[in-house]
C-alpha cells in the first residue's frame, strides 16, 4: 500500500491567512490531513498529512508553490532555528511500508523542488547522502542568515539545487525518518536562562538522556519560558522520563512545571491511560493519537 505520512514544518505562525493558503493547497492534493500546529513565538507551523507516494509528491508541491510565494524569510523573526520557508520535510513510513520507499520519495521529491523552484535541497536521516548530514539540527547550523556562506563550504554544497539560497525561501531539508515525537514543556517562569540550563541537563549532546533534543526559549505571546524537545525515539526513552527529568531540574532551580504540549500527532504506544494528566497535557486529545487520525482514512486514490 506504501502508505507514508509527510510533516513539513513551515516558517510561518503568525499571518493566519498565509497557514490557511499552505493548508488548503495540500488539502486540495489528495492527501489526508491529519493534523496542523501553529505557534507565533516560534512563527512555525507543522502540517501532519498521509497518503501514497504520487498524492505527497502533488502536495508537497503544491505547499512550496504557496509557501515561496508567501514567506520571505528576509523578515521572519522566530525563537525556532530555520533555514527556509518550507523548513525540514521529513517522510516517515507507516505499517508495513518500509523505509526504502520514503527514501526513494525524500529524494524525488528533493530533485523536484530544486528543478522546479530553484531552492537549494539537502538530505537528511535516512535519506542522507553522507553520515554529516543524517542531523537535521547539523545541516541547520547558522540559520538563513548564515546560509550564504555555508552552502560555499564543499563539504555543504547542497544535494540538489545551486549552491546559494533562493532569496526569500532560503533552503529546504528534506529526509526520512520513524517516528519522532515533538514535546514541549512549559516552565512556570518567563526566566528562559531556566529554560537552556534543564535543556543542556536532558539533551542528548550534552551528556543528558539518549534519543533528547532540547533547546531552553521564551514564548513572548504567554509570557514563559519552555524547554522544546524531539524525542528521537520514543521507546529508548519515553515521554514519562523527559517529563520527570525536566521537572526535576526545574523544581531544583526553584521554577516548576506549568503544562506541557503535543506538537502534531504521537503513537498510541508512547502513552499510557494516565499520561495526559500526568504529563500535564493541555492539548490532550484523541485527535492527537497518530492512530486514530489514520482509521479515518478510506478510499485514498491510488498513485
Amino acid at each position: 500500500m506504501s502508505l507514508i505520512e509527510c510533516i513539513p514544518n513551515i516558517s510561518e505562525g503568525r499571518r493566519p491567512e498565509v497557514l490557511a493558503a499552505c493548508v488548503e493547497a495540500v488539502r486540495r492534493s489528495g492527501v489526508h490531513l491529519l493534523n496542523v500546529h501553529s505557534d507565533p513565538s516560534h512563527n512555525r507551523s507543522v502540517l501532519s498529512f498521509a497518503g501514497r507516494p504520487g498524492a505527497l509528491m502533488t502536495a508537497v508541491l503544491a505547499l512550496f508553490e504557496q509557501a515561496v510565494t508567501a514567506i520571505d524569510l528576509r523578515g521572519h523573526q522566530g525563537v525556532h532555528p530555520r533555514i527556509g520557508a518550507v523548513d525540514v520535510i521529513p517522510f516517515v513510513p507507516l505499517d508495513d511500508t518500509p523505509m526504502t520507499a520514503a527514501v526513494a520519495l525524500a529524494r524525488q521529491a528533493g530533485a523536484e523542488v530544486a528543478r522546479q523552484f530553484g531552492i537549494p535541497v539537502f538530505l537528511y536521516g535516512e535519506a542522507a547522502t553522507s553520515p554529516d548530514r543524517r542531523r537535521l539540527e547539523h545541516i541547520r547550523r547558522g540559520q538563513f542568515e548564515g546560509l550564504a556562506a555555508r552552502l560555499q563550504e564543499p563539504v555543504w554544497r547542497p544535494d540538489y539545487g545551486p549552491a546559494r539560497p533562493h532569496p526569500s525561501a532560503g533552503a529546504t531539508v528534506i529526509g526520512a525518518r520513524g517516528p519522532l515525537i515533538a514535546y514541549n514543556i512549559n516552565l512556570a517562569t518567563d526566566d528562559v536562562s531556566a529554560a537552556r540550563e534543564i535543556a543542556r541537563a536532558v539533551r542528548e549532546s550534552s551528556g543528558g538522556l539518549p534519543h533528547v533534543k532540547a533547546m531552553g526559549v521564551r514564548l513572548a505571546h504567554r509570557g514563559l519560558a519552555q524547554v522544546s524537545m524531539n524525542l528521537t525515539d520514543y521507546r529508548q526513552t519515553s515521554l514519562q522520563t523527559v517529563f520527570a527529568r525536566v521537572a526535576a531540574e526545574a523544581d531544583r532551580l526553584g521554577v516548576g512545571v506549568l503544562d506541557s504540549e503535543i506538537i502534531g500527532l504521537v503513537p498510541e504506544a508512547a502513552l499510557t491511560p494516565t499520561s495526559a494528566s500526568d504529563l500535564k497535557i493541555a492539548n490532550f486529545g484523541d485527535h492527537l493519537i497518530l492512530e486514530n487520525r489514520l482509521r479515518r482514512i478510506k478510499g485514498l486514490p491510488r498513485n
